[in-house]
């Protein structure tokens, strides 16, 4: 530790630190644009100059290392006017357009100029002008002549979206910042550009001119999206979610929030919502109010029960559903007396589960992600998959940690991967099962399954056998894989003799808490890969925020199954699923309603609304409770979502002795497919109903090009495709047509076809053979 005097305080600090740092600890606020506390130093905006005694001119307080006995003064006169000095060169260029610019209210720039700016300027020449740039659907350069060149989003890009998509071109005052050679921003972290700005230069496209800041009220809630949980404000107007922004927390999100979790919240005032109860009758829909639709569902299910009995009536839920609601319809299904329920719509494996009352988990913080020195990463799609994680990873490569990949695909994550295992999926066991060897080789143990040490088998063991902090993360498309137990087995395996953990990264906001209230089948129940399937044996099908068009993993057997029940009740935000559906029941998405959700770790996060709900549109524990009481069920006599959850994950809201990565399962290796095997993800903006119905989110370019068939090279020479050539995939006797695109990363038996899309539905499951065929 450094001991400094700091306007007469003294101050100690880590050796190394910066005087910035320093008046950080002290609670002493030195003004600045360019600083940011998760950002490198630049040092250019010059606005926190201070006076260090026997220093011959103003220092940067940001750029400038405490040594012992410094004395620093933040507000002396020559501190004073050297802060002055560099605000009146910050505004001789800068527009006096407050009134009308989106930033007025919560501009540093418009702050500072209060207590460091002159009353007129001395400026008589003509102030400069930068044109506007299109550079995408959510972020606006349309105002760049306000740009005070702090590089903050130029470092952003750099060092925490990992990609440099702005940078500075020219110098002195005809210095811009600009994209490379015209292109958009695509990054999905891109939102947090707007936060950091620290003037209206870079500000929300779908926001912008519709409300003042002043006007907003704040509140908080958390992200629905992906399993890191990420700490939201949403700010309202007229019971109206005009914009979503971070709420800091080190422990999850830190300052940072995804796209999808910014901009969202343009489906909440959708005109696809769904605001009214609806009933088809005769092969039209009815608008009818909540106690008719009620009983015509209880009625239903009393007499389906009755004609087929209970184990004819089965739930499909969404794990981007709440704790609340999760809980309640698991109890009113099992209280009809049947055991058919399941959140896991996308899973190939149904022998993949935690042990009993327990959840499978990340296996330690997400915080401490950014720590680790070692990583396997195995079927994980994870930048698009989980945004906020791969940042934190991209930070751990930054400094020095050594990232592994297997998977059937070598998608750029932005960050250096040290090695990566690129086989088919039907491959993936093995794949592993050839690390365990080579691990077994290096420390004498007798490997759990027969594969061969190759070379970079060997590379992989090499590292996780080094290094003190090491984890094995599976990712979707592991736990959806149909093996997915015997790549848990062996992940358990190789994580304990390298002294790593190892952990899922989860795919849902609540898909730790949607096994923590057992919403999955119980002793005899049918799991959802039975339930949505062709020979689906249900006659009453509830679909708590699940549309079987996009949120399953073999979509045409789903909408086969679904089609044969006689009653299907859709529990959904938005007016989907009318082909299938029986009753519409209209209920709260995250902003309209109290709940909880259970983060990767086993976070317990909850949240309230934030504004009414919209029109006849209910929350959806509320719902089932109302349900659960006219279908004469016990303990459905709730009053408040804090009394669910606490039936559900009792009163201590601290879940570290129910996860457990544990499995029993024995190891198959099998062998490799031999036809053309699927590799599917579910892009980022169709993972869940709000982000498919995001005007903005849709216009992005991950949105516009998911509709996409990735071919080998091998597959594409001999096919004799060119660029901007079509395909027909066909799988399990439906066939669809794609634009083609040249992946030479992939394996040369495997192509990579997109699932949760209109494009793609009518094709099987999302592992499996296929065909292709040059259209």
């Amino acid at each position: 530790m450094v001991e400094i005097e700091l306007d007469g305080k003294k101050v100690q600090v880590l050796e190394g630190s910066m005087i910035m740092h320093a008046a950080e600890n002290a609670g002493t606020y030195v003004p600045h644009f360019c600083y940011h506390k998760k950002l490198s130093i630049a040092a250019n905006c010059r606005m926190c100059l201070v006076d260090v005694e026997k220093a011959p001119k103003p220092m940067p307080a940001c750029a400038t290392p405490v040594t012992q006995g410094m004395i620093v003064r933040t507000k002396s006169e020559k501190a004073i006017k050297a802060q002055q000095g560099v605000m009146e060169f910050l505004l001789i260029n800068h527009p006096l357009d407050c009134p009308i610019c989106d930033q007025g209210g919560e501009c540093q720039l418009q702050d500072l100029a209060v207590g460091y700016g002159g009353s007129s300027s001395r400026y008589t020449e003509e102030k400069r002008v930068v044109f506007h740039k299109n550079i995408g659907p959510l972020v606006s350069m349309e105002e760049m002549s306000r740009c005070i060149h702090c590089t903050r989003c130029v470092r952003f890009g750099q060092e925490i979206a990992g990609v440099m998509e702005l940078g500075m071109t020219s110098r002195g005052e005809h210095a811009e910042i600009q994209t490379f050679v015209g292109r958009s921003v695509d990054s999905e972290l891109s939102g947090n550009m707007i936060d950091i700005c620290p003037v209206g230069a870079l500000t929300s496209k779908p926001f912008r001119y519709s409300a003042r800041t002043w006007e907003l009220s704040r509140r908080k809630t958390v992200s629905p999206h992906d399993s890191t949980g990420a700490n939201l404000i949403a700010q309202v107007k007229n019971n109206r979610v005009m914009r979503v922004v971070p709420l800091e927390n080190e422990d999850v999100n830190e300052c940072w929030i995804a796209d999808r979790d910014r901009f969202s919240y343009e489906a909440l005032n959708s005109d696809q919502r769904l605001t009214q109860p609806m009933v088809k009758q005769g092969g039209l829909w009815k608008e009818v109010n909540w106690t008719a639709a009620l009983e015509y569902v209880a009625n239903g299910l009393k007499q389906i029960k009755t004609q087929h009995g209970a184990a004819s009536i089965g739930a499909i839920a969404s794990a981007h559903s709440t704790v609340e609601e999760l809980h309640l319809l698991a109890a009113l299904v099992r209280g009809l007396g049947s055991e058919n329920i399941d959140f896991r719509t996308h899973a190939a494996d149904f022998s993949n589960a935690a042990p009993a009352g327990k959840a499978q988990w990340l296996g330690r913080s997400v915080a401490s992600l950014s720590q680790l020195d070692r990583v396997l990463v195995i079927g994980s799609f994870l930048r698009k998959d989980h945004p906020l994680f791969a940042q934190r990873l991209r930070q751990a490569a930054r400094h020095g940690a050594k990232i592994h990949s297997v998977h059937a695909t070598e998608d750029d994550w932005l960050m250096n991967v040290a090695q990566r295992v690129t086989v088919a999926p039907s491959a993936w066991v093995q794949a592993l099962a050839d690390i365990a060897t080579a691990i077994a080789q290096s420390n004498g143990a007798t490997a759990p399954a027969a594969g061969t040490a190759t070379e970079q088998a060997q590379a992989i063991a090499a590292s996780l056998l080094s290094g003190q902090r090491k984890a094995v993360l599976l990712g979707n498309a592991a736990a959806q894989h149909p093996q997915a137990a015997s790549l848990l087995a062996l992940a358990n395996w190789i994580a304990a003799q390298t002294g790593a953990t190892v952990g899922y990264l989860s795919a849902a906001a609540n898909t730790v808490g949607a096994q923590l209230v057992k919403a999955l089948p119980g002793q005899g129940g049918l799991n959802a890969g039975h339930m949505l399937s062709a020979a689906s044996p249900l006659k009453a099908a509830l679909l708590l925020n699940v549309d079987p068009q996009f949120d399953t993993a073999n979509t045409a057997a789903a909408l086969q199954g679904v089609a044969k029940a006689d009653m299907v009740v859709m529990f959904s935000a938005f007016k989907t699923g009318f082909e299938q559906a029986d009753v519409l029941l209209p209920i709260a998405p995250f902003t309209e309603t109290s709940g909880s959700f259970v983060n990767a770790e086993g976070r317990v996060q909850s949240f309230v609304g934030v504004v009414k709900p919209q029109g006849e549109t209910r929350p959806a524990w509320k719902v089932l409770r109302v349900l659960g009481t006219m279908l004469g069920l016990p303990n459905f006599d709730f009053e408040t979502s804090e009394q669910v959850r606490s039936a559900a994950l009792g009163v201590d809201m601290d879940m570290s002795a129910r996860l457990d990565n544990t499995t029993q399962a024995a190891i198959s290796v099998g062998a490799a497919a031999s036809g053309i095997e699927r590799i599917a993800d579910v892009p980022i903006y169709s993972t869940d109903a709000l982000v498919r119905h995001a005007t903005s989110l849709q216009l992005t370019a991950d949105a516009r090009n998911a509709a996409v068939a990735g071919l080998p090279t091998a597959l594409w020479t001999s096919l004799g495709l060119q660029d901007g050539d079509k395909v027909a995939v066909t799988q399990d006797g439906a066939s669809v047509q794609l634009p083609a695109r040249h992946d030479a990363a992939l394996p040369a038996n495997t192509v990579r076809v997109p699932a949760g899309l209109a494009a793609t539905a009518a094709l099987g499951a999302m592992f499996g053979e296929l065909s292709i065929a040059k259209v």
